[in-house]
């Protein structure tokens, strides 16, 4: 039996390595703590899975500076709730509509990041055992190299709907029974009708193809109950859905994935219990609509990671690390509840037209379009940061044109080091501008960042902004609380010290 022991243990051990997991791992070596990452499988998984990045998500990856190594993204500028096209706006975000890529690209980006970082990446360790003291998680794997234990601060879990960590912590699941079984499948050889959520007598397809000749097709026959499958589905069974639905034949296509799923949900009763933290398709799962199951997970790590470190590094101040649960829990049930709702538009049949044509009248309406599309896109989250009800509170800071020291800049780049920014905007950018707000941040300069930019004099009646590392605003100089308040309850007390 090997161990990795105290003296050596990895300060946050993070289980499994999707996105999810690459993503918290990279961005907590990005932040100095020690991380290990381990996973059961052997290498990479190469199935496209989720194929679209939302625009919240481009920017998290923006200001990691991460778009560049995806190279060409599709864009698609339509957004859909419930099979309902409407044109995304994107709300003040640079990135509307969504981005399409397959998931082992985005595994493979990610990857390469977070190696590039320095994340101990430890592949065939199936995870069955969990011991949690006052002092530390003491993690017991399978390997082909015989049993192994690793120690760490925290684990967090990011391995799946099934996960492991989340079962061995205790942390409860509240689930939603599935109805309907789904079949889907990444093929090539043959031309496919553009179908984009069409209804059908018979149920519903969609497919979708991509500039590298590579069709996704998806398709819900009426009726069809979810089956007990150990594996994923063979492609004929697929393509005799498809036709039986369609009238269309796919049969001599060659498929280079398939995948069966349902439109069952559950969500996790909490997403920390002491030192054990979940995120992902461990805190939440549902139906696969719209990549929204990809994109909150890795939202969920945006929001975690600074949090995670603070506490780690030992200047987070009291009750930081539980703002996770906090924020992220309602998000997720939220999307859940969209999702949800999405599934009765998309399986109600004839019986749900009525429906399709009343949202599809209100889509048509430039208010009620984006309200949708930034609940689908993920640009409107705004967490209850404690600070009264002034414009931006606990909203993410637009990612706006600045210029900071004569040098063209944005928003979202002034987050790129990992702290956060306490930001005073002016008509010239003058540096004194910002001397009434630097002297409350004394102190705190590892974990904030003073800038005077020349940008907007009138951001939603502020002028001044406290900005967390995962973009959110927590003050404005129209906010009732006091900046030193702010200050003391997202990045500690002066007088508390980092330690690596």
């Amino acid at each position: 039996m090997t161990s990795s022991g105290p003296a050596g243990a990895a300060r946050v051990l993070v289980v499994g390595a999707g996105p999810v997991g690459l993503l918290l791992a990279g961005d907590l070596r990005r932040h100095g703590v020690r991380v290990s990452l381990a996973d059961r499988l052997a290498a990479p998984m190469t199935e496209s899975r989720a194929s679209q990045l939302n625009a919240r998500t481009m920017e998290i990856l923006g200001l990691r500076g991460l778009l560049e190594a995806f190279g060409d993204l599709t864009h698609e500028p339509l957004g859909h709730f419930g099979g309902q096209s409407f044109p995304a706006e994107g709300r003040g975000s640079r990135y509307p509509g969504n981005w399409k890529t397959p998931q082992f690209r985005t595994e493979a980006v990610l990857g390469r990041w977070a190696a590039t970082l320095g994340v101990e990446l430890h592949r065939e360790h199936e995870l069955h055992a969990l011991t949690v003291t006052d002092g530390g998680v003491a993690a017991r794997f399978r390997t082909p190299g015989g049993p192994r234990t690793l120690h760490a601060s925290y684990v967090v879990g990011c391995d799946g709907a099934g996960s492991t960590v989340r079962r061995l912590a205790g942390i409860g699941l509240d689930v939603t029974a599935p109805t309907r079984e789904l079949l889907r499948a990444d093929i090539a050889g043959v031309d496919v009708p553009a179908y984009r959520f069409e209804q059908f007598p018979g149920g519903f397809a969609t497919s979708a193809r991509r500039p590298d000749g590579v069709t996704r097709v998806m398709v819900h026959a009426a009726g069809r109950l979810p089956g007990g499958r150990t594996g994923p589905p063979p492609f004929d069974e697929i393509a005799t859905v498809w036709e039986e639905v369609t009238g269309h034949s796919i049969a001599g296509a060659t498929a280079s994935w398939t995948d069966a799923f349902d439109d069952g949900c559950a969500q996790a009763a909490h997403y920390r219990r002491g030192r054990v933290l979940i995120a992902g398709d461990a805190a939440h799962s549902h139906m696969p609509v719209g990549g929204q199951a990809l994109n909150l997970g890795l939202q969920d790590a945006a929001n975690l990671s600074w949090k995670l470190a603070a506490q780690v590094r030992g200047w987070a101040p009291p009750g930081l690390l539980d703002s996770y649960d906090a924020e992220r829990h309602p998000v997720g049930r939220r999307v859940i509840g969209n999702v949800s709702a999405q599934g009765l538009l998309l399986f109600g049949g004839a019986g749900a037209e009525p429906v399709r044509r009343v949202l599809a009248g209100l889509l048509a309406e430039p208010g009620p379009r984006a309200l949708v599309d930034a609940m689908i896109s993920g640009l409107d989250v705004r967490y209850d940061v404690g600070a009264g009800d002034a414009p931006l509170l606990g909203a993410r800071l637009p990612d706006i044109d600045l210029t900071v020291n004569g040098e063209p800049t944005t928003a979202v780049r002034l987050l790129a080091g990992g702290r956060g920014v306490l930001l005073r905007l002016s008509s010239d950018g003058r540096n004194d501008s910002a001397a009434p707000a630097a002297e409350p941040a004394r102190g705190r300069g590892d974990r904030v960042r003073v800038v005077a930019a020349e940008g907007p004099t009138d951001l939603e009646g502020a002028t001044a902004f406290l900005v967390r590392p995962d973009g959110h605003v927590v003050w404005t100089d129209r906010a009732q609380t006091p900046l030193h308040h702010a200050l003391d309850r997202w990045f500690g007390t002066a007088a508390a010290v980092s330690r690596v």
